[in-house]
């Protein structure tokens, strides 16, 4: 297994508990500025770029989020890091379950938004890969509205809007296309039980990827998890709702 070489960015205070934050598909550590903003003064907050994605190495050909999931790792041993919360988005949610399933003596607390044990039509997303080493990501930016955020939501935050589309715009081609082979091939629906770790599930209620009947059936596996939906948010409900989303994790992480 290729590990590959994560940029990270390492922020607050040493000695305080360790937040891990793992972005979606598409996007970079640029997706979490409102939760780095929340929870740096409490805690040492590290962001990733997935790889492939932001300033992360690009490893040709196709992966598995136990692959991503071990990037991760090697990224936490380089850095010190023993025991960690981890709250991802989508793909990084994904990460985040195969960490718990992989290490539970290290994960404390696990937080999932918008993801899935086993992603709808995952299928499609071979597909995908296949478009987008053919045309790159492009032609993907128009309906990321609808998706990633609501039109009305677009709308009253065009600059922010504008701002998550550009890191799909500046995602490699390559880094896209073999994290969509990571999701058409990821299914731990019959794992998900196993998992310890206190968790927290968050779904928006606009998703029409992750649908809150989707991740509710993810939080009705895991033992003790607790089920949140947060009202007119997307799929990147941690960038567009970050009011609900940080008051959501600090309850969570017992803060």
């Amino acid at each position: 297994m290729t590990v590959a070489r994560l940029h990270t960015i390492d922020e607050g205070p040493e000695g305080a508990p360790v937040l891990v934050l793992g972005p979606s598909l598409g996007t970079d550590t640029g997706l979490f500025d409102a939760q780095t903003d929340e929870f740096d003064p409490t805690h040492r907050v590290i962001r990733y770029d997935l790889r492939g994605h932001g300033s992360s190495q690009v490893v040709a050909g196709p992966c598995t989020v136990a692959d991503l999931a071990g990037d991760v790792l090697a990224l936490l041993d380089s850095l010190g890091v023993d025991r960690f919360s981890y709250a991802g988005v989508s793909i990084g949610g994904a990460v985040g379950l195969e960490l718990a399933l992989r290490v539970p003596d290290r994960v404390e607390n696990l937080a999932v938004l918008a993801s899935a044990a086993r992603f709808a039509d995952a299928e499609s997303y071979a597909e995908r890969a296949q478009q987008v080493r053919a045309e790159g990501v492009d032609f993907l930016v128009p309906s990321r509205t609808g998706l990633w955020f609501t039109p009305e939501w677009a709308a009253r935050e065009p600059d922010e809007a504008e701002r998550l589309l550009a890191m799909l715009r500046s995602t490699p081609a390559e880094g896209y296309a073999a994290c969509c082979d990571a999701i058409a091939a990821f299914d731990v629906r019959s794992r998900i039980g196993e998992i310890t770790a206190p968790t927290l599930v968050l779904a928006g209620s606009e998703d029409p990827a992750t649908t809150p009947e989707l991740m509710r059936e993810l939080a009705e596996g895991i033992p003790g998890a607790r089920f949140v939906v947060v009202p007119g948010a997307g799929h990147l409900l941690n960038a567009t709702h970050p009011a609900e989303v940080n008051a959501a994790l600090r309850a969570h992480l017992g803060d």
